[in-house]
């Protein structure tokens, strides 16, 4: 998943982390800080399919544009594109994409941010961004359809695996959402095969989206209705985005 951000130029001074735990603070320790976005990976459920019904019976399909927007969605049009569509959602919002062209590190000597450039301005994510910008969710999702960029890039990315990719019209039961933190410090939950983003609640100045906060009302939000709804689907696994460790 790295490999596929950075190609299309977000710098590699970021990667993603395996998190082993939402609970055990000495596990939580190992990832390195601030995380910028997380990818829940888990498998679909009959209590997810109900639930998202549910929840997306009473919202409006997002017709949201331009600059203003707190967020950049993306609806999924690509057939088994989900882990694609969670990892462009994680890099094109949040602190991600609020640093375009910006330099910053961090810094654990002084526990803050200094600087470095984290997408470079002429990269295809950067460039992807700023036509995607203007453009309504069809629009947007036409354009991701039809980017030589992101193709090559993804093709590149998978034949780097050990598992082939599957085909569009291949039953895939893994599904990707991502969760980043907007300037405006709301949680968004953001996913391609929804009507549209969702915001999941307010967090404090200086939190990031592996604090306990986010973690309840994003992550963890999926197990407790797992668990809820008695023999759902308890397997999942959590990436999140930060600075690199090499």
């Amino acid at each position: 998943m790295s490999s596929l951000v950075h190609k299309l130029g977000l710098s590699s001074e970021l990667s993603w982390h395996d998190v082993y735990s939402l609970d055990d603070p000495s596990l939580l320790d190992f990832v390195p800080r601030p995380a910028h976005a997380l990818l829940l990976v888990f498998p679909v459920s009959s209590a997810y399919q109900t639930a998202r019904k549910d929840e997306d019976s009473s919202l409006p399909d997002y017709a949201g544009t331009g600059s203003e927007e707190e967020v950049l969605w993306f609806k999924q049009t690509i057939g088994n594109a989900c882990g694609l569509m969670g990892l462009l959602h994680a890099v094109c919002n949040g602190m991600t994409r609020d640093l375009i062209g910006i330099a910053f590190c961090w810094s654990s000597h002084k526990n803050c941010l200094a600087y470095f450039f984290d997408i470079a301005t002429s990269t295809p994510l950067a460039k992807l961004i700023a036509s995607a910008l203007p453009l309504d969710p069809p629009s947007r999702a036409k354009l991701l359809e039809t980017s030589d960029d992101l193709a090559s890039a993804h093709a590149s990315a998978a034949a780097e695996g050990d598992t082939a990719a599957p085909a569009a019209e291949e039953r895939v039961d893994l599904h990707y959402v991502a969760f980043v933190k907007s300037a405006n410090n709301n949680l968004w939950e953001l996913d391609g095969s929804r009507k549209g983003p969702l915001n999941r609640g307010k967090l404090d100045d200086g939190e990031d989206v592996l604090g306990e906060k986010a973690l309840e009302l994003g992550p963890k939000r999926f197990l407790k209705r797992e668990e809820e709804a008695g023999g759902g689907e308890m397997r999942f696994s959590i990436l999140a985005l930060g600075p690199s460790l090499e």
